[in-house]
């Protein structure tokens, strides 16, 4: 019953601020923070329950929902799951703790915040494709409610192409899961897993579909493709990544954080504990296909942010690029399995990267969202300049978080990065030595970002700026120290994914 507390815990506290008009302004705001506190405590609580036994799974719950279609509501936590739901817990509650006043004032925006943080706990934690769709699909509303009605004058726009092509995602995985339903008769998780190992899932298709005239391999690798679809535009891969820099450059600073910080996370956790379990029958073949995608989505995404002048823009195509590597990643183990050493430190790297990636992400946007405040809106890169002399401490935290997504070593986004091209190395030589054209990109992209807003002559506008306040630095500690405790003590981390990691690499390689 801790999980159930756990998943329906932010939903009830948008309920109740949904049906308690006596919120006054600012009350709903200090509610929804308050309240998005509990699931950290909870979190914490479930790891201190958890006793190491059950094959990793740290708590669980089930629920018979259509029993004569084999469909439970069915939910887990691992460590990997228990990283992300931290990551989703710390993400919402920072959003929240930088919004605006007025946007705190808002019941609505509250709740919807809440209602996306539930929908994403489904999502990390569901063991049934059924539960896990819903939750996924969920989240589509309240981030388009977010963008559309708080978000700048093009957020119409740019909310309707992020619905309409993630839905089409969702679309796309809907049928290749309907697909198996029909072939195997089950779309839990787990079961078309042990399928999958057990090399039943073809045999399965022709005897469903047989009269089609395409191979069981073929309608295999047809639902692999419809499912990889439906994660990439999540993530998002070149060239379904359209919908993201207007998202991110329209929403409200908080709402930017929530996208990049969590929303892309989705389809990286998907394609570990749906996509490479359930498919490695036909993973070869995809192989150079998913590993072109990636060094595109590297490439194309630094070359794309190298190209921009907005700072959101920037460091939207930044995010491309870095997701990239997560990728690239997957494409590698979906080649070869045979170096078992690169292939743990390759899964490895997706998590951490994932992981720091939100958390960094997350630091950076809010500093582009005070520059905002204090500048009335100009986010150009070429509308700051020598902000080191006015406000050291404000340039010294987004200067850590910009050398961390640079992946400095000592801080978070090294390791990540270090342990997918220490993998993809030892698997594709050549996808990695020409992704690493990528990190020297984003060290060219983000160093041209210091150098243009910190350094060089100071405006005379902005020499009036204050620092840093007593409150926006209490914001950025705990975020900074999540940058800098992973990159001096990454098994802090590691230690939560190693036994996953494992699971998954046994689960990689078929039985005969």
């Amino acid at each position: 019953m801790l999980l159930l507390s756990f998943l329906l815990l932010p939903l009830l506290g948008a309920v109740l601020l949904a049906v308690s008009p006596g919120f006054g302004r600012l009350h709903a705001g200090r509610f929804a923070i308050g309240w998005s506190v509990v699931p950290l405590v909870l979190l914490a609580a479930m790891e201190f329950q958890h006793t190491g036994s059950s094959g990793g799974v740290m708590t669980e719950w089930s629920l018979p929902w259509m029993p004569d279609a084999r469909i439970h509501l069915t939910f887990s936590v691992d460590g990997t799951s228990c990283l992300f739901l931290f990551l989703t817990s710390c993400v919402t509650l920072f959003s929240l703790a930088v919004s605006s006043k007025i946007h705190l004032g808002d019941r609505a925006y509250c709740a919807l915040i809440l209602v996306m943080e539930s929908m994403l706990f489904g999502v990390f934690t569901a063991r049934h494709f059924i539960p896990w769709f819903l939750c996924w699909e969920m989240t589509l509303i309240p981030a388009y409610l977010l963008i559309r009605l708080w978000g700048g004058k093009g957020a119409p726009r740019a909310a309707l192409r992020f619905f309409i092509v993630t839905l089409g995602g969702g679309v796309s995985m809907l049928l290749g899961f309907l697909v198996l339903q029909m072939s195997v008769g089950t779309m839990d998780f787990a079961a078309l897993s042990q399928l999958a190992a057990h090399q039943q899932l073809v045999p399965g298709l022709v005897k469903a579909f047989g009269a089609t005239g395409l191979g069981g391999h073929t309608l295999l690798t047809v639902v692999a493709v419809a499912v990889f679809l439906g994660l990439a535009v999540k993530i998002p891969v070149v060239p379904f990544h359209a919908w993201l820099p207007d998202a991110y450059a329209e929403a409200p600073t908080p709402v930017t954080i929530l996208l990049t910080g969590l929303l892309s996370k989705m389809g990286v956790y998907g394609l570990l504990r749906v996509f490479l379990p359930i498919f490695p029958e036909v993973l070869p073949g995809l192989a150079p296909w998913l590993t072109a995608l990636a060094v595109a989505t590297v490439l194309l995404g630094a070359i794309a942010a190298l190209a921009q002048k907005d700072l959101k823009r920037i460091l939207a195509y930044s995010s491309v690029n870095h997701l990239g590597y997560c990728v690239l990643a997957v494409a590698a183990v979906a080649t070869s399995c045979v170096d078992r050493v690169a292939v743990e430190s390759a899964v490895s790297g997706v998590v951490l990267q994932a992981f720091n990636h939100g958390v960094i992400a997350a630091v950076l946007f809010f500093g582009i969202g005070i520059l905002e405040d204090r500048s009335g809106g100009l986010r150009g890169l070429n509308d700051f300049g020598g902000l080191r002399a006015n406000m050291p401490v404000f340039s010294g935290v987004i200067g850590l978080a910009l050398f961390a997504s640079l992946g400095l070593p000592g801080l978070s986004g090294f390791v990540g990065e270090f342990l997918i091209f220490n993998g993809v190395f030892g698997l594709v030589p050549w996808a990695a030595a020409i992704s690493v054209i990528g990190l020297l990109l984003t060290a060219v992209f983000l160093l041209r970002l210091i150098r243009k807003v910190f350094h060089g002559p100071l405006p005379t506008p902005l020499a009036a700026w204050p620092d840093l306040s007593c409150r926006e630095r209490w914001l950025f500690a705990p975020a900074i120290a999540l940058v800098i405790i992973p990159g001096l003590w990454p098994q802090v981390l590691l230690q939560f994914i190693n036994g996953d990691t494992l699971r998954l690499l046994d689960q990689l390689r078929p039985i005969p």
